[in-house]
C-alpha cells in the first residue's frame, strides 16, 4: 500500500501541483515571519547589548507609587549622589546620564528619525568612554553640539555646519563641533542622536544639577554583583535602586523580544489565514483525486485491502505532498525573510548588521505546518475513500451523499450558524472589552456554519445569475448547471475566496466608519482654527503657547497641560486650560451646569463624574504633585470624548503646583480662520520647527485618512496571500474538473460545440463560482463590519456605520477578475482536448 501511495503521488504530480504551491506559500508565509522577525530581534539585542559594555553597575530613581493622597514621588539623582556612587568600594568610575527627545531636522528642514527615535544626551566631560570621537572635540556650551556619524552621513552634516533642533517647542541652532560613533539601537534604526554637555543637557532634558541614571563602572577584577551589593549599601534604597548591566542586557533583550512579539504574532495571524484558506484546496484536491480513483481504490478492497489500509494510502499520499510543500516553503521563506528586511531599507528603515537567522525552532514550525496541515486536510477525503464498496470497481459510480447527509449537513450549519449570529448580537450589548471575546467565538462559529451551509446556499445564488449566463447561449447555461452540479465541490472553492473577501470587507467596513468617527468628534468638539501639537506626541513647552498668543491675527490661545493628581485616594489627570478662552475654543456639550473654568471651579467630563458621584454643585479635595490641597467645586458636567476629557481646571490654578509645566497640545483661535496664510504665519512663529505639527480640522482629518489608509494597505496586502491561495484553489477545481469530464467536453466538441464555446463554458463556470464567494464574503464581511462598530459605539458616541458601496463593488469585481484569470489555463486545456480521444477517455 506505501508503493501503491507513491505511484500514485507520482502519477498525479500535474494535479497535486496547486496544492503543494497552497500549501508552500503558506509555509513560506510563516517561515519568513519567524526568519524575519528573529533576525530583527537578535540584531537589535546584540547591538543593544554592546551599549551596556561601559556599565558594570546602572543606579536609577526608584519612583514610588503614590498611595493616599500623595502623588507619587519623584527622587532625584544629584550631583552629591554621583560623587557617593564614584566614592564606593570597587568603583572605578561613575558617569551622570542625561537623555531624553531631541528632534534634529535635516538641511531640507525635514525631521530625521521617527519621533522616538530621535534623541538627546550629554557628554561626560572631555572625553566620554560611551562615545567615541571620530572628528572634532568635546562640546562645550549651550552653542555647541556632537552628532552621531550615521546621522551625520545620512544628513550630509560636517563638523562646524549649523543644526536646527528642537526639544520641546523652540527651536535651538547650535553648531557641531564633533562626530561619534555609537551603537544606540534607535540610531541604528534610522534615529538620531545629538550630545550636549552635561550642564546643557541638564537645562534642557531634565533639571538643572541632576542625572536620570549614573552609571558605575568596577575596578578590575570587581564582580558586577559585588559593586551593585556595595552600591546597595552606600545608596540611600527610597531615592535609588541598583541594577547589573548584565540585567540591563537582560531586560533590553526582552523588551525587544517583547516588541516583536506583537509583529510577529500579527503576521502569523495572516499566515494562519492563508494556511486555512490552503486547506479547503488540500481538501478538494484529494476529495476529487478519491472520486476519479473510485475503481482502482474499490479493487484495492476487492483484492483485500482493508478499509484502514486505503485511509493510511491517501494520507501517505497527503505527508508526500505536505513534505514537499514544507521543504519548498522553507527555503521560499528564508528568502522572504531576507527580502523583509532588504525591504525595510528601501523603505528608510534601518536594521543593524547580522546574519540571516534561521532557527531550528522555524525549521521545525515550517515543516510541522507543512506535513500537518495536509495531512489533516486530506483525512476526511481519505476517511470517505476507505468507505467505498468493493462492489464499486464493477462501475465507475459509486454511493452519492444520502438525503440523510444532507439533511444532517445542513441541519448542523444551521445550528453553528444560529449560535454564531446569537453570539455575535449578544456581543454587539456588551461594553468594551467585555465583548471581544464572545465577539471573535461568534463570528467562528458563524463563519463555519456558512461554510457548512455553502452547498445549500449555492443552488438559489447561482439559479439568481441564470438570466445572465442565458446571453451567452448554450456556454452559459452548461456554466451555470456544472457549477451545482457538485455542491460541495463548489462551497469548497468558493469558501477559500469567501474567507478572505470577508474579512477584508470587515475592516473596510470599520476603517471607514472609525475614521467618520473621529472625523465628526473633531469637528464637533473642536471650535479652534488650529490645534499645534508635537509631532509624536511628546509635551510642548509652555513657551509655544506664549509665541502663539503674541503672533499676529490670534485672538485667543488656551494649553492642554497635564497633571496627575490624587483624589479620594485614586490617582486623577487634570488638564489645565484658559479659563478665560476655553469656551471659545470647544465645542462640548454640557450635561448639567455651566461651563465656567477658574479659580477653584472646574468642569468634568460624565464619566469622571459618575465614577466618584459628583454632581454640579459637589466639591472636592485635591492633592496636587507638589504635596499641597486644594477644595475645588464642580461648575459643570459635560460630554467628553478621545480627544476631550477629565477635569479641566485653570492652568493658573494648576501650573503653580508643577515642577516642569508641559502641555499636550496648544489650541489656537484666529481672526481670519483657517487658511494657508495664517497656518505658515504660525509656523513662523514658531521658528519653521520640523517636530512641531500646526493642524487645522482638515489636516486632523487627512492625517486620520492616512493612518487608516496605511492600515488597510497593510491588511490588504497580507491578506494577498488568502486571495492568491484562493485562486490557486479555483484553477485547481477547474483543471481536475476538466480532467474528470474529459469524455463530456469531448462529446460536446462531437455534437458542435466549438472550442471557443468550450472556454466560455468553463471561464462562465469559474465566474459563477468566484462571484459567489465574493457575494458571501463581502455579505459576512459587512455583517461583521457592523456588529464590530456596535461593540465600539458603546465607548465612541460619534460612531455611525458607513457602508464604502465602492469598495464593495471593487472586491466583487476583483472576485470576477480572479474568476476570469484562474480560468484561463483550464479553459485552454478543456479547448485543446482531442475529441475522439476524450470521448475514449473513462
Amino acid at each position: 500500500m506505501f508503493r501503491t501511495a507513491l505511484r500514485n503521488v507520482l502519477a498525479h504530480k500535474a494535479r497535486l501541483l496547486m496544492t503543494v504551491l497552497a500549501v508552500m506559500l503558506g509555509v513560506a508565509f510563516v517561515s519568513g515571519t519567524l526568519v524575519f522577525t528573529n533576525t530583527i530581534a537578535e540584531a537589535y539585542q546584540k547591538s543593544s547589548a554592546k551599549g551596556f559594555d561601559h556599565v558594570d553597575v546602572a543606579v536609577r530613581p526608584d519612583y514610588q507609587d503614590a498611595e493616599g493622597d500623595r502623588v507619587g514621588k519623584e527622587p532625584e539623582l544629584t550631583q552629591a549622589l554621583l560623587e557617593r556612587s564614584a566614592r564606593v568600594p570597587g568603583a572605578a568610575s561613575a558617569v551622570g546620564v542625561v537623555s531624553g527627545f531631541t528632534a534634529m531636522a535635516d538641511k531640507d528642514g525635514e525631521l530625521i528619525g521617527n519621533g522616538f527615535q530621535s534623541q538627546g544626551g550629554n557628554y561626560w566631560g572631555t572625553k566620554d568612554p560611551r562615545y567615541p570621537l571620530v572628528g572634532g572635540h568635546a562640546p562645550k556650551g549651550p552653542g555647541e553640539i556632537l552628532v552621531d556619524a550615521e546621522t551625520a552621513e545620512r544628513a550630509g552634516y560636517e563638523v562646524g555646519d549649523t543644526v536646527r533642533l528642537s526639544v520641546d517647542g523652540p527651536v535651538l541652532k547650535p553648531t557641531i563641533v564633533g562626530i561619534f560613533t555609537t551603537d544606540d539601537g534607535n540610531v541604528a534604526a534610522g534615529g538620531s542622536l545629538a550630545l550636549f554637555d552635561t550642564a546643557t543637557a541638564q537645562k534642557l532634558l531634565g533639571k538643572p544639577g541632576t542625572y536620570d541614571e549614573i552609571a558605575v563602572g568596577a575596578k578590575p577584577g570587581v564582580t558586577q554583583a559585588a559593586l551593585k551589593a556595595e552600591l546597595d549599601r552606600a545608596l540611600p534604597k527610597d531615592v535609588t535602586e541598583t541594577t547589573t548591566g548584565e540585567r540591563l542586557a537582560d531586560e533590553q533583550a526582552e523588551m525587544i523580544a517583547s516588541s516583536m512579539s506583537g509583529m510577529k504574532q500579527g503576521l502569523l495571524v495572516f499566515a494562519g489565514i492563508a494556511l486555512f484558506v490552503g486547506t479547503f484546496i488540500i481538501a478538494n484536491t484529494f476529495t476529487m483525486l478519491v472520486a476519479q480513483r473510485t475503481r482502482e481504490l474499490a479493487l484495492l478492497r476487492a483484492v483485500g485491502a482493508s478499509r484502514r489500509q486505503v485511509t493510511r494510502s491517501v494520507l501517505v499520499e497527503a505527508f508526500v505532498v505536505g513534505t514537499v510543500a514544507a521543504v519548498t516553503g522553507l527555503l521560499a521563506g528564508i528568502g522572504i525573510g531576507a527580502g523583509l528586511r532588504s525591504l525595510m531599507g528601501s523603505f528608510g528603515g534601518t536594521v543593524p548588521d547580522g546574519p540571516l537567522i534561521v532557527s531550528p525552532g522555524t525549521v521545525g514550525a515550517a515543516l510541522a505546518v507543512g506535513v500537518l496541515v495536509t495531512m489533516l486536510a486530506a483525512w476526511l477525503p481519505g476517511r470517505r475513500a476507505a468507505k467505498i464498496p468493493p462492489v464499486a470497481a464493477m462501475s465507475s459510480v459509486h454511493a452519492k451523499a444520502t438525503a440523510k447527509s444532507l439533511v444532517l449537513r445542513n441541519t448542523l450549519g444551521a445550528l453553528f450558524s444560529a449560535a454564531g449570529i446569537a453570539v455575535v448580537l449578544a456581543a454587539t450589548t456588551m461594553s468594551g472589552s467585555d465583548g471581544q471575546a464572545p465577539m471573535g467565538i461568534g463570528a467562528v462559529l458563524l463563519i463555519i456554519g456558512v461554510f457548512i451551509l455553502t452547498p445549500l446556499l449555492s443552488r438559489p445564488l447561482i439559479a439568481a445569475a441564470a438570466p445572465v449566463l442565458r446571453v451567452f447561449g448554450i456556454s452559459g447555461k452548461l456554466a451555470r448547471q456544472n457549477s451545482v452540479r457538485n455542491p460541495r465541490r463548489t462551497a469548497a472553492t468558493a469558501s477559500a475566496l469567501m474567507i478572505g473577501l470577508t474579512l477584508i470587507t470587515g475592516m473596510t467596513v470599520m476603517a471607514g466608519s472609525l475614521q467618520k468617527a473621529i472625523d465628526k468628534m473633531a469637528s464637533a468638539s473642536i471650535r479652534a482654527d488650529y490645534v499645534v501639537s508635537m509631532n509624536n506626541g511628546y509635551n510642548l513647552s509652555p513657551d509655544v503657547e506664549e509665541k502663539l498668543r503674541k503672533t499676529d491675527g490670534v485672538t485667543a490661545t488656551s494649553p492642554m497641560r497635564n497633571a496627575p493628581s490624587r483624589i479620594d485616594g485614586e490617582t486623577e489627570h487634570l488638564t489645565g486650560v484658559d479659563g478665560a478662552t476655553i469656551g471659545r475654543l470647544t465645542d462640548l456639550e454640557v450635561r448639567t451646569g455651566t461651563f465656567e473654568v477658574g479659580g477653584s471651579r472646574v468642569v468634568v467630563d460624565e464619566d469622571t463624574a459618575a465614577s466618584h458621584h459628583w454632581k454640579t454643585g459637589s466639591a472636592f479635595t485635591v492633592s496636587y504633585e507638589d504635596g499641597k490641597k486644594q477644595r475645588l467645586t464642580v461648575a459643570g458636567v459635560y460630554v467628553g470624548n478621545d480627544m476631550i476629557s477629565g477635569i479641566m481646571l485653570d492652568a493658573g490654578t494648576l501650573t503653580p503646583h508643577q515642577s516642569h509645566p508641559a502641555d499636550m497640545r496648544v489650541m489656537v483661535k484666529t481672526s481670519e480662520g483657517a487658511s494657508g496664510a495664517v497656518k505658515d504665519r504660525l509656523e513662523k512663529a514658531l521658528g519653521d520647527n520640523p517636530a512641531i505639527a500646526v493642524q487645522d480640522k482638515e489636516d486632523i482629518s487627512d492625517q486620520i485618512a492616512q493612518l487608516f489608509t496605511l492600515m488597510l494597505n497593510m491588511v490588504y496586502g497580507l491578506l494577498a496571500m488568502a486571495v492568491i491561495v484562493a485562486v490557486l484553489g479555483v484553477i485547481n477545481t477547474l483543471a481536475m474538473s476538466v480532467f474528470e469530464r474529459s469524455q463530456e467536453i469531448g462529446m460536446l466538441r462531437a455534437i458542435g460545440l466549438d472550442r471557443r464555446g468550450i472556454k466560455r463554458m468553463v471561464r462562465l463556470e469559474s465566474l459563477v463560482i468566484s462571484l459567489f464567494g465574493g457575494v458571501l464574503g463581502i455579505g459576512l464581511g459587512v455583517f461583521f463590519g457592523w456588529a464590530a462598530g456596535e461593540l465600539l459605539g458603546t465607548s465612541m458616541a460619534t460612531y455611525e456605520l458607513v457602508l464604502p458601496w465602492g469598495r464593495m463593488a471593487l472586491f466583487l469585481l476583483l472576485a470576477g477578475t480572479v474568476g476570469v484569470l484562474a480560468a484561463l489555463w483550464p479553459a485552454r486545456r478543456a479547448a485543446r482536448l482531442n475529441t475522439l480521444e476524450a470521448i475514449k477517455a473513462e
